[in-house]
């Protein structure tokens, strides 16, 4: 009789443990089922975010290019995404730095491709490494945003691949013009022998007899050179009326340099590109600089985008919050790095947070009027840069700082 009181007992306390196990599983079933909810209900920050690629020289002679470009794109994002993302994602970039270097920068770009997967890419900040990037960017058919003022990069035309700053072919016509207004009939070219050298030289050779100028010298420099003085020599004695530098890394302040030493009356007019459109320019040129003559965008001197126009609104906004972020006001490249993210945030508004990379890539090409650092793009299927000679202004340097050419 007691052994089977016992036996009762386990069985009460058996039947009493199941049916507390049977309770405690319908409430972990009933709060499975809530979870979708709560994670479709989650802020921008629990979902997965918007992965993107950038391609920069952060090293190399284009380094002082890079850095305020990955500033610019890392200050805005973070803009973004205060504001809740796109469609309550947030944006993520993913940096590789190219080092100035073409090859480098196409292992960047299938590193980015095949281990980050990212849905567009950034960059890259030169010409060379832009080109260098295509055979990959065309393999996993997602859209590019460059940076690089090459002609090549828009020219040589890609349904892919997008470009923020003027190219040569509208920077060339738009210098030879203010040169024969100016006239100068003679001149020489000094040009870097990298990817935007190669461009913008050969698109001044294809311009200069519209214009009714010659060009007397034709000599070229390379990346890492730390002396010019033989080619200016040789320059000088052609004794053009101006000598125009066609570069964009930190060759150009000795270039200046090289030149003010072997000409100190300055008789040799120099000009540029708007790669030379950077405070390590003035910095590293000095006294040197002066007088130096050079196309590129309105960001250098905000007042020349229209005190009270959209443009002048975009433009201070930004150089303002940069100045106060970084310490100093920020460059034509910082301008186009702004530039290649609005793009793709303002696409990504209209693909939908959800867009693959084909979405993004047709949402980019009919971007329009949107105003921008660098002007107001306006792209198509035949026009994947959007600006025009209108984006532009002369400057001279004066004192050490950049003066809009009346």
């Amino acid at each position: 009789m007691g052994t089977r009181r016992k036996t009762g007992a386990g069985h009460t306390f058996r039947r009493v443990m199941t049916a507390a196990l049977i309770v405690a599983l319908v409430a972990l079933s009933a709060a499975g089922c809530s979870a979708p909810t709560s994670k479709a209900s989650a802020p921008a920050a629990e979902k997965a975010p918007i992965k993107l690629g950038a391609v920069l020289s952060l090293t190399g002679t284009y380094a002082g290019l890079g850095v305020p470009e990955r500033n610019a794109i890392e200050m805005e994002v973070a803009r973004i995404n205060a504001a809740g993302g796109i469609g309550g994602r947030s944006i993520e970039v993913v940096y590789e730095d190219d080092a100035t270097d073409p090859a480098k920068a196409q292992a960047a770009t299938t590193r980015l491709i095949e281990r980050e997967g990212v849905l567009g890419i950034i960059g890259a900040t030169g010409t060379g490494q832009t080109m260098g990037m295509r055979a990959d960017i065309d393999r996993a058919g997602i859209p590019q945003v460059s940076m690089a003022g090459g002609n090549a990069v828009t020219a040589q035309f890609d349904k892919l691949v997008f470009q923020t700053p003027w190219p040569n072919r509208i920077v060339v016509p738009f210098t030879l013009d203010f040169m024969k207004k100016a006239g100068i009939t003679t001149i020489a070219l000094l040009t870097d022998s990298g990817g935007y050298g190669k461009d913008g030289r050969q698109v001044v050779l294809d311009d200069v007899a519209k214009y009714g100028v010659t060009v007397v010298a034709d000599e070229t420099f390379n990346a890492g050179d730390t002396d010019m003085t033989t080619q200016l020599t040789k320059i000088k004695a052609k004794a053009p009326q101006a000598v125009w530098m066609w570069a964009a890394g930190k060759e150009g302040a000795i270039i200046v340099k090289n030149a003010k030493d072997l000409d100190p009356s300055g008789s040799m007019r120099i000009f540029g590109a708007p790669g030379n459109g950077r405070t390590e320019f003035i910095d590293g040129a000095g006294a040197a600089a002066e007088g130096f003559t050079f196309a590129a965008g309105r960001i250098l001197a905000p007042d020349s985008y229209g005190r009270g126009t959209k443009a002048f609104k975009v433009a201070t906004d930004f150089i303002g919050r940069y100045t106060q972020k970084y310490g100093k006001a920020p460059d034509i490249f910082a301008g186009h790095a702004y530039d290649a993210i609005s793009i793709l945030a303002d696409a990504l508004k209209r693909a939908g947070s959800d867009a693959d990379s084909a979405k993004l890539r047709d949402a980019i090409e009919a971007t329009k009027g949107l105003v921008g650092v660098g002007g107001t793009f306006d792209l198509s299927a035949t026009d994947h840069n959007g600006l025009t000679a209108k984006d532009l202004v002369m400057y001279r340097i004066e004192g050490g700082v950049w003066k809009v050419v009346e």
